[in-house]
């Protein structure tokens, strides 16, 4: 549970890449000549994002590693920044976007699952580990999730800092209605 207080401190979520928006596999290989990198995103996730992002919260994407399937995938779900850093130095380059947006570390939550985003993860309000990751990064974690990276864990950050907010109903709502299906959250009887 998330204190709401916290929750509605928080104007941006870190979310680390493969393990928590991946099930951390990676595919590789060739069409004709050209190499091919394919990662499994869970759809749900997306949702979450979306609704996060009507909520006025930033979504930034860090990489430990370049890849263009993440650059595909953040330019569709439309999120605010993407930092790929081939080396998996995490810490500086937050810290970089933190200072250019004006962002305190006390209104971030970052979601990991491995030992890069530990430096990440011990300095953000509110540290989320994927029900999978690292006994360190579970240690570090103010709150763990019940699904796995890959699996929805993103989506259930976003739903747990929206209903701790007290916003998530509104929003759901309103998702529904932009779709013209507003009346399909009603239950009849």
């Amino acid at each position: 549970m998330i204190d709401p207080a916290l929750a509605r401190r928080i104007r941006l979520v870190g979310l680390d890449v493969d393990g928590v928006l991946t099930d951390g596999g990676v595919y590789v290989g060739h069409t004709g000549d050209q190499p091919v990198e394919l990662k499994r995103f869970q759809i749900q996730d997306g949702l979450g994002l979306r609704l996060l992002a009507a909520a006025g919260i930033r979504i930034v994407l860090v990489s430990g590693r370049p890849s263009e399937a993440t650059t595909l995938r953040a330019r569709e779900l439309h999120v605010d920044e993407v930092i790929q850093d081939e080396g998996a130095r995490k810490l500086p380059a937050f810290e970089r976007l933190l200072e250019r947006r004006a962002i305190a570390w006390a209104d971030c939550c970052f979601v990991g699952d491995a030992l890069p985003d530990l430096p990440l993860l011990l300095r953000v309000g509110l540290p989320v580990a994927a029900a999978h990751a690292v006994p360190a990064v579970r240690d570090a974690a103010h709150l763990i999730t019940a699904r796995p990276g890959g699996s929805g864990a993103v989506r259930e950050v976003a739903e747990a800092i929206l209903r701790a907010r007290d916003a998530w109903d509104a929003l759901l709502a309103d998702y529904l209605r932009q779709r013209g299906e507003a009346d399909a959250a009603v239950r009849p009887g």
